[in-house]
C-alpha cells in the first residue's frame, strides 16, 4: 500500500480557499477539501478540529489578502485607499466578496473583527481625522460601509 500523502496547514486552507473563492464560504466540508486535495478527510482532521475552524483560517487568510490588496493601493487618503481596495477585491473575489460584504452569515462579524483595526490604523493616517476618538472612527467607518450599501443608519442619509 502507497503511503497517505500528507498536507500541510497551508495546503489545506489553500484548498478551502479556493473553494471558498469559486462557490462561496458556507460551500467549504470538509470532504470537499478532501475531494479538492485529492485526499481523505484525515489529513483534514489531523490538521483541524471541525469545518468551522478550517473556515476561520479561511477567513484570516482573506483578511490578509484583504489587508495586502490595501496596501498595494495606499495613497495616504484612507477613504479613497478602502474604496479602491473594496472595488478591486469585489472585481477579483465578487464570491468572497458577497459572502463578507453582502450577505449576513455567521463569519461576517470573524472578518470585520480581523479588518476593522487595519482600518482604523490607516483612517488615523488622515490628518482630516485627527482628534477623532477610535469610537468615532469606527462610527465613520460604521456610517461608510453603510452607504457602501446603501442603507441608512441611525436616521441620516449617506
Amino acid at each position: 500500500m502507497p503511503p497517505k500523502k500528507k498536507f500541510t496547514k497551508d495546503q489545506i486552507v489553500d484548498a478551502a480557499f479556493e473553494i471558498a473563492k469559486q462557490e462561496g464560504i458556507d460551500s467549504i466540508t470538509i470532504r470537499k477539501v478532501a475531494t479538492k486535495l485529492g485526499s481523505s478527510i484525515a489529513p483534514i482532521y489531523v490538521n483541524f478540529n471541525d469545518a468551522d475552524e478550517l473556515v476561520r483560517e479561511v477567513i484570516h487568510k482573506t483578511v490578509e489578502l484583504s489587508n495586502h490588496i490595501l496596501q498595494e493601493n495606499h495613497t495616504g487618503n484612507p477613504f479613497h485607499d478602502m474604496g479602491v481596495a473594496s472595488l478591486r477585491f469585489a472585481r477579483d473575489y465578487s464570491v468572497l466578496f458577497r459572502d463578507l460584504v453582502w450577505n449576513p452569515n455567521k463569519y461576517v462579524h470573524e472578518y470585520e473583527q480581523e479588518m476593522n483595526p487595519v482600518l482604523l490604523d490607516q483612517m488615523k493616517e488622515d490628518a482630516d481625522l485627527q482628534g477623532f476618538s477610535d469610537d468615532e472612527l469606527r462610527l465613520i467607518l460604521l456610517k461608510m460601509r453603510a452607504c457602501t450599501l446603501g442603507l441608512s443608519i441611525m436616521g441620516t442619509s449617506c
